[in-house]
């Protein structure tokens, strides 16, 4: 039996995957890890964190198997976070990942200068706080003497393949994403090049997802009892590699996942620069492109979990948020805003904080905690709607991540967007679905036929007619809330 490894660095965890050749998950292990946040709105992480706990996680998963049988490897995690490598590709500083707002008063002006730009003015679209684009210049303005010793950036996935491989490039997503691309032609923008004055021998190869960027090195393959030549691909970030495991690509549905942050991914033919939503390349071969587009509500999870270990100070999510009842949804006239952390897609606004609204002496724990996971919905509905998406096209929204295992949510979200809902069977998420590319990568089987084992639905929510009209007189108060914001904020 040949085996294969996904390995996805998320936020605030490492996890590893271990898959058959029949797309099976053999076991699975993770590590813990924390960023550091110097100041206010800064997270970074020096990146050999991630390192020591894919190691740690790596010599754990492979207890009880035979190493000699894993035959390739896949790396995946949080994209746009960016690292800097000097001569001898050491990290020269801690990364600035994803969710770091250290930059949110050069992001306005920076897209000024990028809407003058005759061939990269698409660009000023996705620009935003924790771009790769925003980061390397605020190193640049900030921290010269570093930013002229970086010789080489890389983003989160990448520095783990560098690390197992010796080898440095990044794929068409994270290319993409950064900000630095241009994707018309899925090649480094120049323009953006001249325009932020980078050097263009800092920029890595883009390369397909799928195609090898090495052999495990030595040390390593020694270290967990490899064979000699086990391949490490590409990879890719954590929404595309997602994308995969839930048939996204293949089968041309939506699939909104509810992690950290809830991201809304919808395959499409063409790029439309008009509707809200980063366009993000993907090829598996680095030949033929394909496009995910990808909405986020930057704090789903985080809501939640801020509201439950934070405010009520416990550990069981399941105690606080599970009820047998849920023909009541929608009637509390409670409303909350999820937007703990800013906002990237609907508004573009890093600025912007939650709130409940309509709280009285007499709301009770329980309803706080329900409109948590409404405001939720509420906000998946606006990003579906900014996104252009029909309810035709959402019919039948594919749900995965660690809130979709939560079902009074699902039958929310299913009032709230009017559409079916369709709960997905734990384990289909980014390491599975990178796993899942280097299997396809080695040739004997395709992704195809294991995906068609292996997707399944847990559970189909409808809509109910009339929580679907409660959620409708709430969403239309919902969608004032940013407008009265702003006036409430405003400085006089």
């Amino acid at each position: 039996m040949k085996y294969y490894i996904g390995i996805d660095i998320g936020t605030s965890s490492v996890k590893v995957t271990l898959i058959d050749k029949n797309g099976r998950i053999t076991k699975e292990t993770s590590r813990e890890y924390d960023i550091e946040e110097p100041k206010p709105g800064w997270k970074q992480i020096d990146p050999e964190v991630w390192m020591r706990g894919t190691d740690e996680a790596m010599v754990q998963l492979l207890e009880g198997c035979d190493p000699q049988e894993v035959d390739a490897i896949g790396v995946t995690g949080q994209m746009h976070t960016v690292v800097f490598l000097d001569e001898n590709g050491v990290s020269i500083r801690p990364a600035l990942m994803w969710n770091d707002t250290r930059t949110k008063d050069m992001v306005s002006n920076l897209k000024e200068k990028i809407l003058k730009l005759p061939k990269a003015s698409h660009i000023a679209n996705i620009i935003s706080t924790g771009s790769p684009a925003v980061n390397l210049l605020w190193l640049k303005e900030n921290e010269p003497d570093s930013f002229h010793r970086m010789k080489k950036f890389l983003i989160g996935p990448d520095y783990i393949v560098y690390r197992l491989t010796g080898t440095m490039q990044t794929d068409y997503c994270e290319a993409s994403t950064s900000s630095l691309c241009d994707l018309t032609t899925g090649k480094w923008s120049p323009e953006i090049r001249r325009l932020l004055d980078f050097p263009e021998s800092i920029y890595p190869e883009i390369r397909g997802t799928a195609a090898a960027a090495g052999t495990v090195l030595e040390k390593w393959s020694r270290k967990y009892g490899f064979h000699k030549n086990v391949k490490v691909i590409v990879g890719t970030g954590d929404n595309p590699a997602a994308a995969i495991a839930t048939g996204c690509f293949s089968g041309k549905y939506p699939v909104l996942s509810l992690g950290t942050s809830g991201v809304l991914m919808v395959p499409k033919d063409k790029i439309d620069f008009k509707a809200k939503g980063k366009n993000i390349l993907f090829s598996m071969d680095g030949e033929e492109i394909s496009i995910l587009v990808q909405g986020v509500i930057q704090s789903t999870g985080s809501s939640l979990g801020w509201w439950v270990k934070q405010v009520l100070k416990t550990d069981d999510f399941a105690e606080e948020t599970e009820a047998e009842d849920t023909e009541h949804l929608g009637e509390s006239p409670l409303i909350f805003y999820p937007h703990l952390a800013g906002d990237k897609t609907i508004y573009a606004d890093p600025n912007l904080r939650g709130m409940f609204i309509g709280l009285g002496t007499d709301t009770t724990r329980k309803e706080m905690t329900l409109a948590v996971m409404e405001g939720i919905c509420l906000a998946a509905r606006q990003l579906s709607e900014v996104m252009c998406l029909t309810k035709e096209e959402l019919k039948g929204l594919k749900v995965t991540g660690g809130g979709s295992k939560n079902q009074v949510w699902m039958q929310m979200l299913a009032d709230v967007l009017g559409t079916e809902v369709q709960q997905m069977e734990s384990g289909a998420g980014a390491g599975y679905g990178i796993a899942l590319a280097a299997a396809g990568s080695q040739g004997e089987i395709s992704m195809e036929q294991i995906l068609h084992h292996t997707i399944k639905i847990k559970k189909t929510f409808s809509p109910r007619a009339y929580n679907q009209g409660l959620y409708e007189g709430k969403y239309q108060k919902y969608k004032k809330i940013y407008r009265c914001y702003q006036e409430i904020m405003s400085e006089e």
